[in-house]
């Protein structure tokens, strides 16, 4: 088995760009107790990439694709949701779940990367993650997840046998 964790990154001062010093601390805290990773991807967005960095990784890859997902989506699936709440937008058939649905092909390119048995980590950001683990599991009980992941909280993506099987809730204790 083949396993994904797909967070969300760490705190910034809006409307800056680059992670606070609590968010540093907290990215720290986090990556603690995660890894080893394969391979690390996070979106172009300097919050993600400096989330890996603190939480101890060596970036990878940045992709564009989980930078921004435009105003077609965020009018389907504005920020914040529950869980549910962007599965319901993705179940709708439009912008959210074709972007939903890419996001999955990312993440399934992903997982045939790796070796059986390995792991990848991917940092993107508030409903980036809830879409592309719906889209991953989509017959999930999604009203079990909650509400939207916070900082640094996500979702553990398990590959077996050429698919996405199951998902394991990450929250942050607070």
């Amino acid at each position: 088995m083949k396993t994904i964790e797909i967070r969300r990154h760490s705190i910034r001062s809006n409307p800056g760009v680059h992670l606070n010093q609590q968010g540093v601390t907290l990215a720290r805290l986090v990556g603690q107790n995660l890894g080893p990773f394969d391979r690390v991807v996070t979106s172009t967005l300097p919050r993600a990439f400096e989330t890996a960095i603190a939480m101890g990784f060596a970036v990878d890859e940045q992709n564009e694709l989980m930078s921004t997902y435009g105003d077609s989506v965020e009018r389907e699936a504005p920020y914040p949701l529950s869980c549910a709440g962007y599965a319901d937008a993705v179940s709708r058939g439009g912008a959210a779940a074709r972007y939903a649905n890419q996001l999955k092909e990312l993440y399934t390119k992903l997982a045939n990367f790796l070796a059986d048995g390995r792991a990848a980590l991917v940092v993107n950001h508030g409903g980036v993650v809830e879409m592309g683990a719906v889209a991953c599991l989509p017959d999930a009980d999604h009203f079990q997840w909650g509400s939207h992941f916070e900082y640094c909280e996500g979702i553990r993506l398990f590959w077996d046998d050429g698919k996405f099987v199951e998902g394991e809730i990450l929250r942050v204790s607070k």
